[in-house]
């Protein structure tokens, strides 16, 4: 994604992933070439994998906060490609130079923000030699962009429903304009918090009363539980009219954590509670279709409930 060329053997058959969103993505089309995973899989997420891939070893993380893998491990893995995906600012240009130069290991950075989709999925798709793989997934992809888009096209901006994304116990952490972990609920609707551009940022509640969202959207199922009965939220709009959703996150989040192909399933669920009247899909349907094709594992009815209730 940054313009690098590099020397990729021509068969692929061992990469190591960089961090979770790249584990995702190669999972999602290649699960077989995975090597391990940045952290160990817990046996409820295992329950919606390819059971023999999800109990690959850790090997852990080159990218991001807590980055525990050591270019030794790398190297005892022998793989014939290191993949990141995520950020293509300079600093992790530089990582991805530095790594291969001292590893001699071709390392391709993608770009993961979610607009990059299908060229990122079409890229990896080059890199491993699975061209076939890749379109049946960019199709995917591209039909539920084009689809979801489409229906509030004519839904001005400023009339479009204004959320807040709760992460953390006590809601008070949220993704900024911009930020890769609000990007499904930008492409969606109003950002509360995207005044100010970013990452990720504590904010006070005296500040989301001033927002006073219309819904709320949380991936932490504490936070869930108690903003209902909780005196300081009780003010909002959102909480009044019981417009708190919590995100499912089985295997991996449906809105970030981790930032990966995870997220266009999750776009589906954020378009049915945002404008309900416009998307009469499914979401059993849906969800059940998209974890056959992306996690090679078909869910049953109680798995797939277990999903939508947000548990974990």
């Amino acid at each position: 994604a940054t313009g690098r060329a590099l020397p990729i053997p021509a068969e692929v058959t061992r990469v190591f992933p960089a961090g979770p969103p790249a584990a995702i993505l190669l999972y999602t089309l290649a699960p077989d070439l995975l090597l391990g995973w940045p952290r160990p899989n817990r046996a409820e997420e295992c329950a919606y994998l390819l059971p023999d891939i999800c109990k690959r070893p850790t090997v852990g993380r080159l990218t991001g906060r807590g980055n525990t893998a050591n270019l030794e491990v790398v190297l005892k893995l022998k793989p014939d490609l290191i993949l990141d995906v995520g950020s293509t600012r300079a600093t992790f240009v530089s990582l991805a130079k530095r790594v291969q130069a001292q590893t001699g290991i071709p390392y391709a950075l993608l770009d993961g923000r979610f607009d990059a989709i299908l060229a990122t999925y079409a890229k990896l798709g080059d890199l491993v030699r699975r061209p076939d793989a890749a379109n049946k997934l960019t199709d995917y992809a591209e039909h539920t962009l084009k689809t979801i888009s489409g229906r509030i096209a004519d839904v001005p901006q400023k009339k479009r429903p204004r959320v807040y994304y709760a992460r953390g116990p006590r809601g008070l952490v949220t993704g900024l304009g911009g930020s890769i972990n609000v990007e499904t609920i930008e492409f969606l609707a109003q950002n509360v918090a995207g005044g100010q551009h970013g990452g990720l940022a504590n904010v006070s509640i005296e500040q989301v009363l001033v927002w006073n969202p219309d819904v709320i959207i949380t991936i932490d199922q504490d936070f869930a539980e108690n903003v209902r009965h909780d005196p300081g939220w009780a003010a909002l709009a959102a909480v009044k009219t019981g417009r708190v959703h919590l995100s499912p996150k089985m295997p991996f989040g449906w809105v970030d954590f981790p930032p990966s192909v995870n997220r266009l399933i999750g776009l589906w669920w954020l378009a049915k509670i945002l404008y309900p009247e416009r998307f009469p899909e499914d979401m059993t349907k849906l969800t059940r279709e998209f974890y056959t094709m992306f996690y090679h594992r078909t869910p049953t009815d109680a798995q797939i409930a277990h999903v939508l209730a947000g548990r974990g």
